[in-house]
This record gives structure tokens, sequence and C-alpha cells, in this order.
């Protein structure tokens, strides 16, 4: 397969079959580069196991080899639905707006993964969408040909073969240092989700713990996700203190919870205002904390007056959010990420076990109120 450029624009790069049996994605519009082809194999794998696991259509929004949201098909709220004009869309739709709908900021110029083919509602709603590109097992007639003239016909399309069987064993290069080792193909199932106390998780914990633990095998380690109601609210990926991803994650669950605040749906903009630059400014006014200079363009932008959102409206509407399941993919060194999460709403936790301080973290969310369950499974991923 040919490639527009590796990495960065100066590298040049190439892909061929690591087998004798094909490539799991075919092209069908626009010439990729080395990390939409990376995005397009991760998301890829993300959303087919998601929905063999949950039994639902599942989304992702792939942004820089990481998800910067996930979901399976469900109700869209009227946040989510806003700036694409769906109260009710589909489901295979749902899924994928409910997906970029955890951090739109980052989904800006993602690619795009969804579990079952593109029909003409998916294709309609990603056309205004900003991405670069799509992998789905299948399109409907007329949805490549729509799609194909995104990004002035750059946009790439791939179809996946849902048939492919990759090799067993994985292998690359890395400063001429050859690394081998066998593809990760432990299952993922209801069987992981052990409590580690009497208490065991509801239905509706266990469906968002598997999700979560899907997500976390495809997402740059140290990783952890928060999720309720079968979407991601907030992905932390790639940091090197485990406590540190926990808090960039429960900082985008924190926003995508306060951009469900009265005062920041009521910013009312000057019409002609761009989606994402409503987006945008929604998202900094709930960071609050704005220059003089962005209070000055938040002004200029809307056609009415600032709503006042103080930092006691902020923590009086965090504490509204609850039922929050929170995964990691391995296993918590120290009870501050239980503390950190706990204040992000979450009520259920699982994480592998087996650290030296694996009591005090169950001993931390038992404080807490949170059902712990130990999954004994490390989900790293480099």
């Amino acid at each position: 397969m040919e490639l527009r450029y590796g990495i960065n624009p100066h590298q040049e790069a190439r892909a061929v079959p690591a087998g004798d049996g094909g490539t799991p994605l075919r092209p069908l519009n626009g010439t990729p580069s080395y990390i939409n082809l990376l995005d397009a194999l991760s998301g890829w794998q993300l959303v087919r196991e998601a929905s063999r696991v949950l039994g639902r259509p599942a989304a992702a929004s792939f942004k820089h080899v990481s998800p910067a949201g996930a979901a399976v098909s469900g109700p869209l709220d009227a946040v989510a639905a806003e700036p694409h004009g769906l109260d009710r869309p589909g489901e295979l739709t749902s899924a994928y707006l409910r997906a970029r709908d955890a951090d739109p900021r980052s989904s800006y110029g993602d690619f795009v993964a969804v579990s079952h083919p593109v029909d003409a509602e998916l294709a309609d709603a990603l056309g205004p969408v900003f991405s670069d590109g799509i992998v789905a097992p299948g399109y409907a007639p007329g949805t490549v040909a729509a799609l194909s003239r995104k990004k002035k016909g750059r946009f790439v399309v791939f179809e996946a073969d849902e048939a492919f069987v990759p090799p067993s064993r994985e292998t690359r290069e890395v400063f001429g240092v050859q690394l081998t080792q066998d593809r990760d193909e432990a299952p993922i199932s209801r069987d992981l989700l052990a409590p580690a106390g009497d208490e065991a998780p509801p239905e509706t914990a266990v469906r968002d713990l598997l999700l979560g633990l899907v997500v976390l095998r495809y997402t740059q380690s140290n990783a952890v996700c928060y999720v309720r109601d079968g979407m991601t609210l907030g992905v932390g990926a790639g940091q090197q203190s485990r406590v540190d991803c926990t808090r960039l994650a429960g900082g985008k669950t924190d926003l995508w919870w306060l951009r469900r605040h009265p005062a920041v749906r009521g910013l009312a903009f000057t019409p002609g205002t761009r989606a994402q630059d409503r987006l945008n400014w929604r998202i900094r006014y709930a960071e609050g904390g704005l220059t003089p200079d962005e209070e000055r363009r938040l002004t200029e932008a809307l056609a009415g007056p600032v709503a006042a959102l103080t930092a006691a409206d902020r923590e009086e509407w965090a504490r509204r959010l609850t039922g929050v399941a929170f995964a990691s993919d391995g296993a918590l060194p120290f009870r501050d990420n239980v503390d950190h999460a706990r204040r992000h709403g979450v009520a259920y936790i699982a994480e592998p076990g087996g650290s030296i301080r694996s009591g005090e973290v169950a001993d931390a969310c038992g404080e807490h109120g949170i059902t712990l369950v130990r999954t004994g499974l490390r989900l790293f991923h480099h």
C-alpha cells in the first residue's frame, strides 16, 4: 500500500503484508499517511471487539494512535445532538456521535472507525465533520462517493475485511532491533470482572467496564478511561505516571459533564459562528480561567451577555455526576488514583490488581463506596 508519507512529511513510507494472508484493509479513496494507517488498524480492531463483546454497533474517534472517544449505540442527549442536528439517529450514527462527544476538541481531525457498514445517514452526518478518514467493514451504495468528496477528495476511505485473520506473532523494528511477541488475544469477557469484595457491580456497570477494557487494549499506556452509559467520558493515554493519567482523563470527564450545565448550554452565539468555534468556546467557558483577551473575544462572539459560572457552581454541578465506571490497563499502584477517580463520579473500578499496595487500593474503594473488581489481566499497549 502506498502511503502519503511516514510519521512526519519528510519521511518516506510504505506498508506491506506481514504474512501470506493478505491485508485487513482495502483503500477505496485517498492516500493514507503512516499515522492514518495506524489509526485505522487500531480503530477497526477496537470497534470490532467492542461490538462483539457488547452486542451493539460500536464506533471510535481515533487521534494520534489512541482513541479520543469510543462508544456503542445508544441515546443521544441534546448536547451531543446539537452540533449535528440529529435528535434520534440510527444505531451506527449514534455510536459515532457519542464517541466523538467524549472529547470533541481532541476529535477535530480524527480517524473514524465503525463496526458495521456505513449507511447514508452516517455518511451525511460525517459530511460537515472535520476528519481525516474512516474505516468500516462495508459501505452502502453511494456512501463512498459522498465521503470521497470530503477534504477536496483526500478523505481516506478504508474497507475492512471481517474475515481477515492476523498472524499469531507480531514483529516490529526499532533502531535496528527486531522485536517479536505473541499477539495479545486474551479474551475480554464478564469472567474477568470478579468483585474484590462482597458486592458485585450491576449489569449497566459491567457493560461499561467491559467497554473500558476493550478501549484500553488499543490505547497508548499508561491508560485509564471513564465510562458511563456505553460511552467513554474521558480517556487518558500515554502518561508516565498513572495518577497523572487518572487526573487527565478525570479533567476530560469533568468537561464532558460541564458542557451539560445550563449556563454553558445557554451561551447564545451570533449568527454565522461556526459549529467548531461554538464548541471550542463552550469548552473554554466551562474550563474557566479565561484571559482578558479571551473574555473580549467570547463577548464579541455572543449575541447576549455571558452568564456567571463560578467555582462554587462548578463544584455543585460536579457532585451531580454519578454512576461512572473507571478502568485501568495496569494495576493501581497507590490509592491516590482511587481518591482522584471518586472526584469525577466514579462508583465502579476495574483494574488488574497484584501491586504491593493493592490492599490499600481496596481499602480506599471501601472508604469511598466504590465497587472494585480485579481482572488479573494487564492490557498495556505501545
